[in-house]
């Protein structure tokens, strides 16, 4: 027996082993593929820059921002599909298929003409006049928040890469043109929404999974309460969704006034309700009385939502990150520095390509930390999530917030899962009963 027992041990030490082998071995070829992507940027960007001086800054700034995206597609990108995955509605794979192609065609679709040069207005121009300064200051912003986000992205941190461009680009400003070159009123509602906004997140969600835990999961009769409420809240999602992309996500190539939003939001609602609402009955008519059946009905909506949240995000936030690297073309190719310049759409294929290219390579660490490290998500939990992200993201900025899609994301799974377990110590015999919810 004591032999058996030595030799048991002895092959989990091996197996171990292996794992530890293979592991480092996928780390050192998903490294590869980087420095492969990166020589790519390197060609790339040469032959956009062939006929213009100061060609090589150009191209050493186009490697920066490729390495950038990469670190994009890594961390940022995790916040949109994680509770999908987490929930075991689509698989990790399907994910990040979706991820990629949607924040892809965010970016290139929606992405925009023109951008704002100093990530949120927080450093003033007027300061930094000098070009070479200027360029050296954007290069700097550019790589040290790439540098940040691939440390997180290691350490399986979520954070935010568009904060993250924000203080790279607050430390050089600073060290370029002195502390009176901050608008500090920005930066004050930049660290507002530090805390707001996963508060915000948290509270949202948790309040959508306690009105479906005790309007439909609680109810003696579960599928007559989901078909009545669960194409309300799905049409809710779509109708907040259309108002997101409108505020958010085609924000850049179409401005529609406040009053069309609305009744574009409410149109959402409408048809959805009209779509979904037959749809639902026939789907439950054969349903069991359970609560995995009711989780069920929430797996395409949570889908569409997972490939809503990448466009939007490809759309919104990939221009603000690579805004250094525009800002920096800007400056080579005009000889001036400019508050606000033309984003070339090289620029935003290096972007798009080098976030998917992360997605794919470091990208299921931080979905899996979102999706199920944090708390344990269902299909239930999971729509909550991705609806307060919308809904938070369209309150924060009617209120002129600036937000992070990564913290109201984890703020939302963070809500949940502190609803989970208030009410599992509240009442804990309906709590067992409804484990699965």
């Amino acid at each position: 027996m004591a032999k058996k027992s030595t030799i048991d041990k002895d092959l989990k030490r091996v197996v171990q082993l292996e794992k530890a082998t293979a592991k480092v071995s996928q780390n050192n070829i998903n490294l590869g593929y980087s420095v492969l992507f990166l020589i790519g940027v390197l060609i790339f960007a040469a032959f956009q820059t062939t006929s213009l001086e100061g060609g090589t800054i150009l191209i050493v700034a186009a490697i920066i921002g490729g390495y950038m995206a990469l670190n994009i597609g890594a961390n940022d990108v995790a916040n949109n599909v994680g509770p999908a995955v987490g929930s075991k509605a689509i698989t990790l794979i399907g994910a990040l298929l979706i991820a990629a192609v949607f924040e892809a065609a965010g970016a290139i679709i929606a992405g925009g003409d023109v951008i704002t040069t100093i990530s949120k207005n927080i450093i003033d121009p007027n300061t930094v006049s000098d070009k070479d300064t200027f360029i050296w200051m954007m290069m700097a912003a550019l790589l040290a928040a790439a540098v940040w986000v691939n440390l997180a992205t290691y350490v399986g941190a979520p954070v935010s890469t568009t904060h993250a461009v924000v203080g790279g680009v607050l430390g050089a400003g600073v060290a370029a043109a002195g502390v009176a070159a901050v608008n500090w009123q920005v930066m004050a509602k930049i660290a507002a929404s530090w805390v707001i906004s996963p508060m915000l997140g948290g509270l949202i969600a948790a309040g959508f999974l306690s009105f479906v835990k005790y309007f439909i999961l609680y109810q003696d009769d579960k599928i007559t309460a989901a078909k009545k409420w669960v194409p309300v809240l799905v049409s809710i999602l779509a109708g907040a969704f259309s108002v997101y992309l409108m505020m958010k996500g085609l924000k850049r190539v179409w401005k529609p006034e406040p009053y069309m939003i609305a009744m574009i939001g409410g149109g959402a609602f409408a048809i959805a309700f009209a779509l979904v609402r037959p749809a639902i009955a026939k789907a439950a008519a054969t349903m069991p009385n359970r609560q995995k059946s009711v989780s069920d009905l929430f797996t395409i909506p949570l889908i569409c939502a997972a490939a809503l949240l990448s466009f939007a995000h490809g759309a919104n936030d990939v221009a603000n990150a690579v805004g250094p690297l525009a800002a920096i073309v800007s400056a080579v190719t005009a000889g001036t520095v400019a508050a606000k310049v033309t984003l070339p759409i090289w620029v935003l294929v290096v972007g798009a390509i080098g976030i998917s290219i992360g997605l794919f390579l470091f990208g299921p660490k931080v979905i899996e930390i979102v999706g199920e490290k944090i708390t344990k998500l269902n299909r239930v939990r999971a729509f909550c999530v991705a609806l307060s992200a919308a809904i938070t993201v369209i309150i924060a900025s009617a209120f002129g917030l600036p937000v992070s899609s990564t913290h109201i994301a984890v703020g939302a799974v963070f809500g949940v899962g502190f609803l989970r377990e208030f009410l599992a110590n509240k009442n804990k015999p309906i709590a067992d009963a409804v484990s699965y919810s």
